[in-house]
């Protein structure tokens, strides 16, 4: 009966909480619903053999033997280049039935010229029975049947590939949003609990033992917890398709994604995810109420003490030292892992709980350094209220700290390594121009020196892998280049070579870099190329491993049959600018009837500059925008919050000869001053992040340079501001 009394009086101190684990419910219902649909998609019809009730496909996977505890076990990884259906196996399905290509294509034997080029037919559709086909085809490639037939449809590997894009996407974003929601919870309860100490000493006054006071405050946070998480899951439920829609319009999800009709998991998870986020939120705080003595029932003043316990600041201390005791270990021991998406994206989570758990140890000297330069009693006022009042400072900045951190670490991670990728790539070019074309167009290093002259390096090059066994337990797919002429791409490339010399690449050889577990000159090593060819070939020259783009390079002889996809020309060395201008013109051409593209190597560079890609972006934006969300409800309730407890005070302004506009000025001042107090805090670990994905370039030999999101951060700041100032205008409406 308390309980129900008190959230009918205090109903409006628990609005912001409300409002925050709503939000936080409906957002990970919504991405429950969408991570539904991307582990359970719907059947879909194969498009490419429709007509066949079976397929027979080239083998597409590697599989080798690894050590596993005191056994071993096989591993598979997905060849770069699967293997065709060989003639004979073809001529054998025909004596069962019709054999096709599949959409509209003829016979296999029509077809096999046309896939000379490429190695040979890669999937065929046989009108037989699936136990016949098995019987004939045995271990020499797949059999698939059903709905299974989709595996060779040209769209599988890419929607594949969107589903795992929206997996990372939408776990990363509701992960943040259980995380943001679990603070601001906190915080608000912490800040409730701080305005009703008056309350909770009457109440031991009156005999009330420590254990009651703390169930009370749990008991109002589990009636916050489980009307917000129903009012969540509704929110979520109506929000979910428009997330869909979005992911589809935004190119990350396939174009037939949908919300599922009959699941039921996502609302479960969220609807009890939001009562264990209202409990976790209320819980420091309940016993903290739980400690409140009698004798606050007596107390006046509104100056906080006693605002960072032992036990926070235990906890602060452990959690900060963590957090940078981990980013200096990965600087030094696992360099790359930083610059990984999923690794910049937690890290700051560790800094910005730890720099929020210490921020009422923080906020008296931040005040006194901002309000330094406040002139006049007023803002002698604002200085002094805001330091003395650390809590309701500290319960302001925190949503602040939140965002500015939060957009600074992340779009300031992606960009510096997508600015360290660019520059990198950029170094490595040394050609004068860069032809690119698709296979059956004739792109070869003769057809490109016929047109620019014998006076012109020229190498083509053409994209594939290797894979080789680390330790003896996992199979590592290592992207690579094959090359045509290796001495062709000394002079055309500016390789980061620390070992060796890349002109020695020969068809028993092979350039790796640094993250190889082998990788000394001279030193043999066992991969398996593009097309599951075992091999061993010496190592030839080691290059940097930078950010991860400088792959292995081998000869076109180990290329496991992929097509030339790109050539580089490098006008002779001294060669003048008509020099130049007239290979262009002799590129373009003979591009006009090749069919190739022919770019300058700068607009080369322009056109395939890494970036973040597009499902990033969007989850980024998803992030900042729960973040933004969050500092907004945050904001204004802890400000409504304090200004409504504060009527005392300010009344005692105007009978000390305050003008309404001197108070509202005070009121104000305080609220831009904490806010000010979360950007400092922000930015500090903004900056400690971004120091360690620096570091990690540094120590990876790759070009350092820190990308700051300036307008995203002014944008933040100047949202977070907006938001406060008119909440703070409004709620000091003072008589």
């Amino acid at each position: 009966m308390l309980t129900l009394s008190s959230l009918r009086t205090r109903w409006a101190a628990l609005v912001g909480s409300f409002v925050a684990v709503t939000v936080g419910v409906g957002v990970m219902t919504a991405m429950g619903l969408g991570l539904a649909a991307s582990l359970d998609p719907p059947a879909r019809a194969p498009e490419r053999f429709d007509s066949s009730p079976v397929v027979v496909a080239g083998q597409d996977r590697l599989t080798v033997e690894v050590r596993r505890g005191p056994g071993t076990a096989r591993v598979s990884q997905k060849l770069v280049r699967p293997h065709p259906v060989d003639k004979r196996l073809l001529a054998e399905l025909r004596k069962l039935g019709p054999v096709t290509t599949g959409a509209g294509g003829t016979d296999a034997t029509d077809s096999d010229a046309a896939g000379a080029d490429t190695g040979g037919v890669d999937a065929v559709g046989v009108d037989a029975s699936v136990a016949e086909v098995r019987a004939v085809v045995g271990e020499r490639a797949r059999v698939v049947a059903g709905d299974a037939r989709r595996q060779v449809d040209p769209s599988y590997e890419r929607d594949a590939q969107a589903l795992v894009a929206v997996n990372s996407l939408l776990g990363t974003a509701g992960g943040v949003a259980a995380f943001v929601s679990v603070f601001v919870t906190a915080s608000t309860f912490a800040f409730v609990v701080a305005l009703r100490r008056r309350e909770f000493g009457l109440l031991r006054m009156a005999g009330a033992t420590p254990g009651q006071v703390r169930r009370l405050l749990l008991g109002e946070a589990v009636a916050v917890g489980l009307v917000a998480s129903g009012a969540g899951c509704a929110l979520g439920a109506w929000g979910a398709p428009l997330l869909v829609r979005e992911l589809v319009d935004g190119g990350v999800a396939p174009s037939w994604f949908a919300v599922p009709g009959a699941v039921v998991w996502p609302y479960h998870l969220a609807f009890w995810t939001g009562v264990s986020v209202a409990l976790a939120g209320a819980w420091v705080a309940a016993r903290r109420a739980g400690r409140t003595g009698p004798v606050e029932a007596l107390r006046e003043a509104s100056v906080d003490t006693g605002v960072l316990p032992l036990s926070r600041r235990v906890i602060g201390g452990v959690l900060l030292v963590g957090g940078l005791g981990l980013l200096a270990w990965k600087v030094g021991t696992d360099p790359a892992e930083l610059l990984k998406r999923k690794t910049y994206t937690t890290q700051p989570m560790l800094l910005i709980t730890a720099v929020a758990a210490l921020a009422p140890l923080l906020v008296r000297p931040v005040v006194r350094l901002v309000g330094a330069a406040l002139p006049g009693a007023v803002g002698l006022l604002i200085r002094e209220n805001a330091a003395m009042s650390v809590r309701r400072t500290a319960a302001v900045a925190a949503p602040v700290l939140v965002t500015v951190a939060l957009a600074g670490s992340l779009l300031g991670a992606a960009g510096t390594v997508a600015g360290a990728k660019g520059a990198e790539a950029a170094a490595r070019t040394g050609a004068d121009f860069v032809i690119t074309g698709e296979a059956g167009t004739g792109l070869r290093d003769e057809a490109v020196r016929d047109a620019v002259g014998d006076g012109a390096t020229v190498v083509g090059s053409a994209p594939t892998a290797v894979y080789v066994v680390e330790d003896g337990t996992a199979l590592v797919r290592s992207e690579a280049r094959a090359v045509t002429d290796a001495a062709a791409l000394a002079t055309v490339s500016r390789l980061p070579v620390v070992a060796g010399d890349v002109r020695d690449l020969d068809d028993r050889s092979i350039v790796v870099n640094e993250e190889w577990e082998r990788n000394e000159v001279g030193e043999s090593v066992r991969v398996w190329l593009g097309d599951g060819r075992p091999v061993r070939l010496r190592i030839a020259a080691v290059l940097a491993e930078g950010t991860g783009d400088n792959g292995a390079y081998v000869t076109a002889a180990n290329a496991g049959g992929a097509v030339v996809d790109r050539v580089e020309v490098r006008v002779a060395p001294r060669g003048s600018g008509m020099e130049r201008a007239g290979a262009a013109a002799a590129l373009e051409g003979r591009s006009e009837r090749a069919g190739w593209t022919v770019r300058s190597a700068g607009e080369w560079l322009a056109a395939n500059r890494p970036g973040t890609k597009a499902h990033t972006r969007l989850g980024f934006a998803v992030v900042l925008g729960i973040a933004l969300v969050y500092a907004g409800i945050s904001l204004a309730g802890t400000l409504l919050m304090a200004t409504s407890a504060r009527g005392a005070e300010l009344r005692s302004l105007r009978l000390a000869g305050a003008t309404r506009g001197q108070v509202r000025v005070v009121v104000v001042g305080e609220a831009l001053a904490a806010i000010a107090v979360g950007v400092l805090l922000g930015v500090a670990v903004t900056a400690v992040n971004l120091a360690g994905v620096a570091g990690a370039l540094g120590v990876l030999s790759a070009p350092v340079g820190v990308a700051v999101p300036w307008e995203v951060l002014g944008a933040c700041v100047g949202a977070c501001v907006g938001v406060g100032g008119v909440v703070a205008v409004a709620s000091a409406g003072v008589r």
